[in-house]
């Protein structure tokens, strides 16, 4: 039986721009433009950029919040979108997401019990005498008290909250968690509790994490895998270690430049990128990064870069490499 638990290929996911009375589409925000991976079970992808480059998109339609425009998402060799919605709604509880914001993921006027429960009774994974007590259980396994299960969003810390959407997402039981910059809102002690709590319950219940953020120093702490977006595109993949040690495309050597370093007295040399974003609705001819990188050749603005393996589990997509 193959161990890849998640397979991705050739995703896109294209946006319509509509304008005038008729609200006709005039063209499309390519919010994800064709990108590939693997991801095996019991491990953790990093999916890394700046914002808007679609890691988020990439974590929802996985999941099927979005309808995709082209490619094929497997799960466990399923093609996610071509499920009707009878057979969907039985894979759902095998995928989980873990949104950005805690706060505005539950519902103000629902006690916590209520909120982490309702998806187990909405599957019937567990009778409804059963479900309080189930709830007790993933609590004290993400860090609470059993007294909170009669308390309202707004009476928890945002660190807390953010435990509440671990729990709602692992009472279902899943083998994939969607994690979309889970520890972004958090102060900084806090960010290393939810990442030691997510490593925690990642060995006790071999659950596999596709890990949205922007923060590299917390993507090297907790992922085995990276893959770097520019503008819709996958710039590069590589393992954790090769990545941080031997990163390739240019995109990639600028921002692991950015990550702080705790030690004042060593330094390291800053690439600082100069002009802004293009817009994902005209994206540049050739390689997307070109009208920013400083070492783009000729080449680099009329031909678009593969996608190719570089040795190992190394990829990158770039003309000078």
């Amino acid at each position: 039986m193959s161990d890849v638990l998640l397979e991705v290929n050739n995703l896109k996911k294209y946006f319509p721009i509509r304008s005038g009375v008729f609200q006709q589409t005039v063209g499309h925000v390519k919010a994800v433009d064709g990108i590939s991976f693997k991801l095996k079970r019991g491990e953790t992808i990093g999916l890394v950029g700046e914002s808007g480059c679609g890691k988020s998109t990439v974590g929802r339609s996985i999941v099927r919040l979005h309808d995709i425009t082209e490619g094929t998402i497997r799960f466990k060799g399923t093609d996610v979108h071509a499920l009707p919605r009878n057979k969907l709604r039985k894979l759902r509880p095998k995928m989980q997401l873990v949104f950005q914001d805690p706060y505005s993921s539950l519902n103000p006027r629902i006690r916590i019990g209520e909120a982490i429960g309702e998806a187990v009774m909405d599957h019937g994974i567990c009778r409804k005498s059963e479900v309080r007590e189930r709830v007790r259980e993933v609590l004290n396994i993400c860090g609470l008290a059993s007294y909170h299960i009669d308390r309202y969003p707004h009476e928890f810390s945002g660190g807390q909250r953010q435990r509440i959407g671990i729990a709602r997402a692992l009472i279902l039981n899943p083998d994939f968690i969607v994690l979309d910059e889970p520890v972004s809102a958090l102060d900084v002690s806090i960010q290393a509790q939810i990442i030691n709590l997510l490593s925690d319950l990642q060995e006790i219940q071999d659950l596999t994490y596709l890990f949205i953020s922007h923060d590299l120093s917390v993507v090297e702490h907790i992922c085995t895998k990276v893959a770097v977006m520019y503008l819709g595109s996958m710039a590069e993949m590589a393992s954790r270690d090769e990545l941080f040690k031997n990163p390739l495309h240019p995109y990639t050597q600028a921002l692991l430049s950015a990550i702080p370093i705790p030690d004042p007295t060593l330094r390291r040399e800053r690439i600082v990128l100069q002009g802004d974003i293009p817009s994902p609705a005209n994206p540049p001819f050739g390689c997307k990064f070109h009208t920013r990188c400083p070492q783009a050749i000729d080449k680099c603005k009329e031909v678009v870069p593969d996608f190719r393996h570089v040795g190992g589990d190394h990829y990158v997509a770039c003309h000078i490499v």
